[in-house]
């Protein structure tokens, strides 16, 4: 899939549990390189979020790494 000039560049953060479990742990992924609809499509394999992880939050901006890492305490 080829990345159109139209996109802007911000971050794109995900915010997931690795599994369902109540006491699974939360984790935050930030990718640069990536728009948004690659990131949200679910036939694409994300580096480093396993298939089973429940997403919480997406967010596109510097400003959800810092919120959502006072959010989750991560």
């Amino acid at each position: 899939m080829a990345r159109e000039k139209s996109y802007v560049d911000d971050p794109i953060v995900v915010v997931f549990k690795t599994s369902n479990r109540s006491n699974a742990q939360t984790k935050l992924k930030v990718f640069k390189n990536k728009n948004v609809d690659e990131v949200i499509n679910p036939k694409f394999k994300l580096p480093g979020i396993p298939d089973a992880a429940v997403w919480l939050e997406v967010g596109v901006g510097e400003v959800f790494i810092q919120k959502y890492q006072s959010k989750y305490k991560i």
